[in-house]
């Protein structure tokens, strides 16, 4: 009989907990811990995976003040410094969808002295996190200390970003969290990045929602108060006559041009229902003696909406490149190898005196790394912006969008055509006087008599034809693609140095009348300035400069052009002109709040538009 061995044979050792921490890399609103789909690529980023986070600063329970306990305007700076990522607790019930969701893979071995930790590497104040228990959505610090009981659970984290990237060479929004165990026999630790989402501006592409406009207190004309409620009046009229359900925002400002101290922009992620969960951002134009900003704080600033202040001017800066309506963006495209899926951004500058828009701003907008803006040339307009001869339309084409062009070469040749047709007696503008000012009596004759007038408009062509073979070259956009709309431009003179478009408060400071094409005090388009070339504007309210507000509704300002067999000579061509791109047009009259000093429809109105598409396809 042998003998029975009766050692015990050992039980195979139990794993040693891992540390694994996932994120939603795929971008499909999950963080999958029961299989792999969020675990390649977790520490890369590209623009189609990796993990996104919002910079989260909305006022999403308006905890924000505009005032401090005095009752003194707060300044600029600490109006800029409040939001809901400046503390270190959820504010309100929504803040939490701001939140970018982590995840640990539930380890159900690991000891009861086991504890984890989450942290943010590297600059720390550039994220927070936060941790879901049975109380809700708490603060993690660096020393809070996940439990063996969470730990087998597995942990719901919550990442904000602590501000937008505002220059990638000091931090391109890259967010590294580290997720450690410790304790119990375990000593692990698992990495995973999220790259801050960009600020991107919208595009004429994504559908309009609601829109902007100022609504003046007082002015220095009579009556003009009036007249530019007049417009807002009309303004909400159209707005509903197209769709937008949102009734028109006023900002309470004298300065007219809501186009202009505001940019509306946006970052998204893909929210935990699996749609696009987007934040507002309004970027305040680069000019801080522009007081108009301040109403982004007031009128925007709140759930789903945030401010930034991101650029200061240099001391030479020109003042008027640093106004939003210089910045423009080109609909989603590719072309020679470059793609641009959410756009690309546009802005004049003027190289003939080394003008450009303020480095901080430029800078800013390369750093989302989306949107690479486009410099053109508007050294030939006096107020210098982009929105004055160019613009994008929907367009149901495989490309999916049109230019939308001035063409003065166009609109020298209705006046040409009206006077062989013997209307060349006939007034150049319909426009009734009203405040006082006397509208120009000058006929198509006198105008196309003008040397002057004309080569003034051959160099506007010139001008634009020139930007025009820098955008085919950058787009790949060909001439069937082309609207052109007829305009005519002329010189701008005023006062005393008064730049135009800069706020109806800068103008009219002196004594002097002003001075301009379309005004009584100028029977003509008036002698250029001699020397350096000179710089021009609309002498006809700038059709192009209006608002896309459906993919086949645009609004543009009134023409109050020659009158011939009782209709509009370029009110009719204009209409012409956006027809053949599938648009009906609405006309709006600006010709006294807006055109004779400086700007259209487009300039004075602000768009904010739909978000729900998703940047990265």
């Amino acid at each position: 009989m042998g003998t029975m061995n009766t050692q015990a044979v050992a039980a195979p050792a139990e794993p040693a907990p891992r540390a694994d921490l996932r994120a939603d890399v795929n971008r499909d609103g999950k963080v999958d811990v029961g299989g792999d789909s969020d675990v390649p690529g977790e520490n890369t980023w590209t623009r189609a995976r990796g993990a996104v986070v919002l910079p989260n600063v909305d006022d999403d329970d308006r905890r924000c003040k505009l005032r401090d306990g005095q009752g003194r305007p707060l300044p600029d700076a600490k109006l800029a410094a409040c939001h809901d990522a400046a503390d270190t607790v959820l504010n309100g019930a929504r803040d939490a969808d701001d939140l970018a969701r982590l995840r640990t893979v539930p380890q159900p071995g690991v000891a009861n002295a086991t504890t984890g930790t989450v942290t943010v590497r590297g600059d720390a104040s550039r994220a927070r996190l936060f941790v879901k228990r049975s109380n809700g959505w708490k603060h993690l610090k660096p020393t809070t200390k996940l439990t063996a009981a969470e730990l087998r659970r597995g942990v719901e984290l919550g990442v904000e970003a602590t501000d937008v990237v505002r220059d990638a060479a000091r931090w391109d929004g890259t967010v590294r969290v580290r997720f450690a165990l410790s304790g119990g026999g375990a000593g692990d630790s698992d990495d995973v990045t999220l790259r801050t989402a960009p600020v991107l501006t919208h595009h004429h592409l994504q559908k309009a929602k609601e829109l902007l406009v100022s609504k003046t207190r007082e002015a220095f004309l009579p009556g003009m108060v009036a007249e530019q409620h007049k417009f807002v009046a009309q303004l909400e009229r159209e707005a509903k006559a197209a769709g937008i359900t949102k009734p028109v925002r006023t900002f309470d400002t004298d300065d007219v041009w809501a186009q202009d101290f505001v940019e509306p922009g946006y970052v998204s992620m893909t929210g935990v229902n699996g749609r696009a969960h987007a934040l507002r951002v309004m970027i305040r134009s680069a000019q801080p003696d522009r007081d108009s900003g301040r109403q982004l704080y007031a009128k925007l600033r709140g759930p789903g909406i945030g401010v930034v202040e991101v650029a200061r001017p240099a001391a030479n800066d020109e003042w008027t490149l640093n106004s939003m309506g210089n910045l423009e963006t080109i609909p989603p495209y590719a072309h020679g190898g470059a793609s641009y899926p959410a756009g690309r951004i546009i802005m004049g500058h003027r190289p003939d005196v080394n003008s450009r828009p303020a480095k901080s701003m430029t800078t800013f907008l390369k750093s989302q790394g989306q949107q690479s803006p486009l410099m053109l040339d508007t050294s030939w307009l006096e107020v210098g912006h982009v929105d004055e001869f160019v613009q994008f339309l929907p367009a149901d084409t495989p490309r999916g969008w049109r230019l939308g062009l001035a063409d003065p070469t166009a609109g020298v040749q209705l006046l040409k055509d009206a006077k062989a047709a013997g209307n060349g007696g006939k007034r150049l503008f319909s426009a009734p006087d009203r405040l006082g000012i006397k509208v120009s009596r000058a006929t198509i004759n006198k105008v196309l008599g003008d040397p002057k007038f004309l080569a003034g408009n051959e160099r506007a062509a010139a001008k634009i034809d020139e930007n025009l073979r820098l955008l085919k070259r950058e787009t790949g956009i060909t001439d069937a693609e082309i609207v052109r709309v007829p305009a005519l431009f002329a010189q701008y003179e005023m006062p005393d140095g008064i730049g135009a478009r800069a706020g109806l408060s800068r103008l009219g400071q002196g004594d002097s009348p002003l001075v301009r094409p379309g005004l009584g005090t100028n029977e003509g388009p008036g002698a250029f300035a001699p020397g350096a070339p000179p710089r021009t504007i609309a002498y006809l309210p700038g059709a192009v400069n209006g608002v896309v507000l459906s993919n086949d509704r645009y609004l543009a300002p009134r023409q109050w052009g020659p009158v011939i067999g009782g209709k509009d000579l370029f009110g009719e061509a204009v209409r012409r002109a956006y027809a053949g791109a599938g648009f009906t047009t609405a006309y709006i009259d600006d010709y006294y709040s807006y055109h004779l000093w400086g700007g259209e429809v487009h300039c004075g109105t602000n768009v904010l538009r739909d978000v729900s598409r998703a940047w990265w396809r």
